[in-house]
């Protein structure tokens, strides 16, 4: 299988697609911006070991950023991504509802995906699968089809706008062999343990009241802010949380039989805003670290109640009712993984991750690696492949300093090695950066390794001393003084 290139790895549906895409054994080439981006991935990466309990796989990492002209700067890494990718996912997105200064959320939901389609097109990218949102049918009430698209909608906000022209951009470029859309509807947490990196849709209330529950009772907000919204409390919301959606993408991402159409991943039961009001209510009463307010003047609550209107007004066309999104497509793929019920459980648990946390988004510190084993494959990543017969040999290391390489071989010696996996793998190694780190040290010898299931080697039986011969040459001497090793005996 080909890498495929994923945008948007750092935000909080883009990491939980980085996760699944790994676990299913996805070659996945994670675009961050430059800079702080590769020590970001590697937090997250670092966050989602300690949850599994486990090392795990780290993508190709590429540097890039949609707001530029040239998307990936690196010529060299542009070239890997046309080597190696034949597939997009587009999950980088602006959330913002009113346009700011700098021109979002257009910059980046439209300027950048003229870009990111133009990075596809000189790449070789044919097929694209793009992260949208239900919410570009606009206002329409009723029921709005997968398959519609601009039907002269009227759309609430910029957000809205802004994603519905990157649709159109994406079906007109006809170069693709291939689009699929996601349609979300408002996403919230992780259904299980209430994770989440931002704060918007259902957040954005309960975030109001957190910030005033200091000065404003609990049951006062209730009774006097919703109602300048013009809320009846009947609308349902359709809140779908971030695990599913993103089990539900990477289901269909990694089923081709799938591709090619446009997928609501909404719920079938939305939630009155009633109950949000309520469990906002309950999430403050329980979970609040401070002292709330038992009491306040009807002067200063006019005041607040003002503020809590203007800041909510320019998210007042997300808090109308729902429609009801049409899951033809998605049911008939996915039968056996229904978007789960919200029940009040489920919306305490995500409620209670943020207020509990004062709404800070969680920052994970880049795990100290056990071996940074691009810094010791340098030498060999630093010499050009050479034409010939040479067979690549993947080298898959998990964990912290980990990473995906191959390594080209000729007439039994190591000549150079590149980032990603081979296409298809017949020969490998599969170990933790904490075990390469032993070899190299020489604390472990490779059959040592073998033999206590620490390194996996994958080949045939007859390969055993050549691939042995391999690995030993890159482990021993960090290859740095192109010294040539004689292949050890099998």
């Amino acid at each position: 299988m080909s890498y495929i290139l994923l945008t948007g790895s750092t935000g909080l549906v883009g990491r939980h697609l980085l996760r699944d895409l790994l676990a299913a054994d996805v070659p996945v080439a994670a675009m961050v911006r430059p800079g702080k981006g590769p020590a970001t991935l590697d937090g997250i990466m670092g966050y989602w070991e300690q949850e599994a309990g486990r090392s795990l796989p780290r993508p190709v990492v590429i540097e890039g950023d949609l707001c530029l002209d040239e998307v990936v700067p690196d010529a060299g890494q542009r070239a890997w991504i046309a080597s190696h990718c034949d597939s997009i996912l587009s999950c980088a997105a602006s959330m913002t509802f009113r346009e700011d200064k700098r021109g979002e959320p257009f910059r980046t939901n439209v300027e950048g995906t003229k870009h990111l389609l133009e990075l596809c097109r000189t790449t070789g990218i044919r097929h694209f699968h793009q992260v949208s949102t239900a919410y570009i049918c606009g206002l329409r009430q009723g029921k709005i089809l997968e398959s519609d698209i601009d039907v002269g909608q009227t759309l609430g906000n910029v957000y809205e706008q802004s994603k519905l022209a990157a649709e159109k951009l994406i079906r007109s470029a006809d170069f693709l062999a291939e689009r699929t859309f996601y349609r979300p509807a408002s996403v919230v947490g992780d259904s299980k343990s209430g994770y989440v990196t931002s704060f918007h849709g259902f957040y954005l209330p309960l975030q109001l009241a957190h910030t005033m529950a200091g000065r404003v009772p609990v049951e006062q907000m209730n009774d006097r802010f919703y109602s300048k919204l013009g809320l009846r409390g009947d609308e349902g919301k359709n809140l779908v949380p971030v695990d599913w959606l993103s089990e539900a993408i990477v289901t269909l991402v990694t089923r081709p039989e799938h591709h090619g159409k446009t997928y609501h991943l909404a719920s079938g039961d939305p939630v009155p805003v009633v109950e949000i009001q309520r469990v906002v209510a309950e999430a403050i009463q329980k979970h609040y670290p401070k002292q709330l307010a038992t009491s306040i003047s009807e002067s200063e609550l006019q005041a607040l109640e003002a503020l809590f209107y203007e800041y909510m007004s320019i998210y007042q066309s997300h808090w109308r009712d729902d429609p009801k999104f049409d899951l033809t497509n998605t049911r008939a793929a996915l039968p056996h993984l229904p978007s789960p019920k919200m029940t009040a459980d489920v919306l305490m648990s995500i409620s209670r991750y943020p207020v509990e946390r004062n709404f800070i988004a969680p920052r994970h510190e880049r795990p100290a690696a056990a071996c940074n084993v691009g810094e010791h494959l340098q030498p060999l990543l630093a010499t050009p492949a050479a034409n010939g017969n040479s067979a690549p040999v993947a080298l898959q290391v998990t964990g912290a300093g980990g990473g995906q390489w191959q390594l080209h071989v000729a007439g039994g010696r190591v000549t150079s090695a590149e980032p990603g996996l081979p296409t298809p793998v017949s020969a490998g190694f599969h170990l933790s950066a904490a075990t390469f780190g032993s070899l190299a040290s020489g604390e472990l010898s490779i059959d040592e390794s073998i033999n206590t299931g620490r390194l996996v080697v994958q080949g045939t039986a007859q390969r055993l001393g050549e691939l042995k011969s391999a690995l030993q040459q890159v482990i021993s001497a960090r290859a740095a003084e192109h010294r040539t090793p004689q292949p050890l005996k099998a």
